[in-house]
């Protein structure tokens, strides 16, 4: 097995009656075997003296202490840049302030659950040591690469900026990722637009180089860019160079099959014989961590044993990311890149624009798991989400294969909102409009619950819900704003500056895995993109609707156009929605000329307000979307921003 060695570094007690299990996981995977075909670069990779590829990475374990409370499930979370999500995501934890070791055990849903957990360390640029997961990978020496390719990073400053830190431009956390350094003996490139899809302009080499700013002169520093006259709020840069050394990137992706195989299977893992049911489940870059993973087709170990019974990707939209390709960052979200291309739905089809016929699920075979995917509002508001069930020629409806389910959760943003009304976050990410609101936790945790009952018992799961054109539930996002603009002082986006996603050119290589002409240039016209039609108060139709919907004390959607003090007034955040609360009553809704009706003309008080939610609650419990426990969670919360609407609204 290529997990051959697990160190267990620290075994603790945990909440709810759990126990807690730190360590090392020690790989060494074989880089002519059929199984780890597709992995860029691994053949070059530096072998030890059986001819294998050694390497190693983070992994911990949470387990009952008594094994009869498990449930027989494994839940397995792809970190997040290094930290752990399942507690915010499954358990309501509060996100901490600043990376931790901690796992917040929040209300304990898991663990009330009789879920195991197992966090496994894949992303190689992570420090080390540190208290964020992460792999150390395997190297390829510099006189193995040929050509060497490139390597590519994009800044979009929010105010203006003479130098900043070249490895966190992408994730906005200083000391998240290792340096990578440039090999001053490749040229580097730094070019400019305005907008999105500008043509881009390269930057006079003599006005920008690597180096930090102090106290107003640059000093070199391989690890910053330094501009004359500085980066300009708003403006879209992107530095294109090649690094000084060469990580296999691709190796977490065998990490995480390889610990899944691990886990269920050896009798050295801490969660021998609980693990019946092995999920496996990142979110937003770690759902494209999970796509990229199916793309590539590792769901079978060396030995032909099957890795995951199911997965749970979610606010992945139709994207991958750069999880394998050489000098991949694994950061990278927006950039046009390896991540963007084709394909994007689970079935083949052919894009018109290339030829080539493929489909997400092409190499999975017998080993398929069953999948859920699950998104936001946001991903579909971003350009690409609908690609995932849509044509890539025509956008006409396309079905699901049978292994999959696809669930919108209509109306919010990529991650949890608050109650509280804010402009910016603790991102730092400033909207025009204050952040969306809506709390979609307790159906994310229900369809765990879902995928899981579906793979140990058959319990067929809700229907897939989603924006359709079939049923009149899909539109183009300038339709949907039409609507949407008819509500006072909310602003929308510029129709114009709408990301759209277009087949990128990434050079000769690009087949192998290499980046070769950066910044990739966009052709052709754009890949259709459809989002949910709204209802009369802007709300989304299509998808699970939160009982904030059925009983709306506000507008909500998953967009919210960046600040105009930023720069790029009408560009969207790309993880940001927005809430707009209902008038308080006839009077301010008159004054204001706001078609929605008042929160005094649709409910009687607080009380009433709380009824009609707990019937909404209810009736998505009698769908199966909801879990019972968590109806008096959707009251509770709906009302809290029935609380914020009545004060903040005109």
């Amino acid at each position: 097995m290529p997990l051959v060695r697990f160190e267990i570094t620290k075994t603790s007690a945990f909440a709810y009656g759990y126990e807690r299990v730190d360590g090392i996981a020690h790989y060494a995977v074989d880089p002519e075997h059929a199984a780890n075909a597709g992995i860029v670069d691994l053949d070059l990779a530096e072998r030890d003296d059986d001819g294998l590829v050694p390497f190693s990475g983070d992994l911990t374990f949470l387990r009952p202490a008594d094994p009869a409370k498990a449930n027989g499930g494994l839940l397995l979370n792809v970190p997040n840049r290094g930290g752990q999500t399942v507690g915010r995501l499954f358990c309501s934890a509060a996100a901490p302030p600043a990376p931790t070791a901690e796992i917040d055990p929040g209300d304990g849903f898991l663990f009330r659950h009789g879920w195991s957990v197992g966090i496994v360390g894949w992303q190689w640029d992570v420090p080390h040591p540190s208290v964020r997961y992460g792999l150390r990978p395997p190297v390829v020496r510099n006189d193995k690469l040929k050509p060497r390719g490139q390597m590519q990073l994009r800044i979009q400053p929010t105010r203006d900026r003479v130098c900043f830190n070249l490895t966190d431009q992408h994730v906005g956390a200083p000391g998240t990722h290792d340096p990578i350094p440039a090999d001053p003996a490749f040229e580097a490139s730094l070019w400019q637009r305005p907008s999105l899809f500008a043509d881009p302009e390269r930057i006079d080499p003599a006005r920008w180089r690597f180096a930090r700013d102090e106290g107003g002169r640059p000093v070199d520093d391989a690890t910053h860019i330094w501009l004359d006259g500085g980066f300009k709020a708003g403006r879209i840069y992107d530095i294109v160079y090649t690094p000084v050394r060469c990580p296999v990137g691709g190796a977490g992706l065998l990490a995480f099959r390889d610990a899944a195989l691990f886990a269920r299977s050896h009798p050295a893992s801490p969660v021998h014989g609980l693990a019946r049911q092995v999920i496996g489940e990142g979110i937003s870059q770690c759902g494209r961590f999970l796509r990229t993973l199916l793309q590539t087709g590792l769901v079978r170990g060396e030995d032909g044993a099957k890795a995951f019974d199911g997965l749970l990707v979610h606010i992945a939209g139709g994207r991958r990311g750069e999880f394998n390709q050489r000098y991949g960052q694994p950061s990278v979200q927006p950039t046009p890149s390896f991540g963007h291309l084709f394909p994007f739905a689970c079935e083949p089809q052919t894009d018109a624009r290339t030829g080539r016929t493929a489909g997400l699920h092409d190499r999975l075979g017998d080993a398929a798991p069953k999948i859920f995917y699950t998104d936001t509002s946001s991903e579909y508001w971003r350009g690409d989400a609908s690609l995932a069930h849509t044509d890539v020629n025509t956008g006409a409806d396309v079905e699901l294969p049978a292994n999959a389910r696809r669930y919108l959760f209509a109306s919010t943003q990529h991650g949890p909102g608050e109650a509280a009304y804010m402009q910016v976050n603790e991102r730092g990410d400033a909207g025009a409009n204050w952040h969306n609101q809506l709390d979609y936790v307790p159906v994310y945790r229900a369809a765990l619950e879902n995928l899981r009952a579906w793979i140990a018992d058959g319990a067929e799961p809700p229907s897939s819900a989603y924006p359709r054109l079939s049923d009149g539930t899909a539109v183009t996002r300038e339709t949907a704003m039409e609507t949407l603009g008819r509500i006072p002082g909310m602003t929308v986006p510029i129709a114009e500056r709408l990301n759209r996603l277009r087949l990128a050119e990434l050079g000769p290589d690009a087949d192998k895995g290499i980046s070769g002409d950066l910044p990739a240039k966009l052709t052709g016209a754009p890949y259709p993109s459809v989002v949910s039609a709204v209802d009369g108060d802007g709300n989304e139709l299509a998808g699970v609707r939160l009982p904030d919907l059925t009983a709306p004390a506000a507008t909500h959607t998953g967009f919210n156009p960046r600040d105009p003090e930023t720069g790029a007034e009408g560009q969207i955040l790309e993880y940001v929605g927005s809430t707009w609360p209902l008038p308080r009553d006839a009077a301010a809704r008159q004054a204001a000329g706001d078609p929605r009706p008042s929160l005094a003309e649709r409910y009687a008080d607080r009380d009433d307000y709380r009824a009609k939610v707990r019937k909404a609650a209810e009736a998505l419990m009698a769908q199966g979307t909801l879990l019972a426990e968590d109806v008096e969670v959707c009251v509770d919360n709906a009302a809290a921003r029935y609380d914020a609407a009545l004060e903040h609204g005109a």
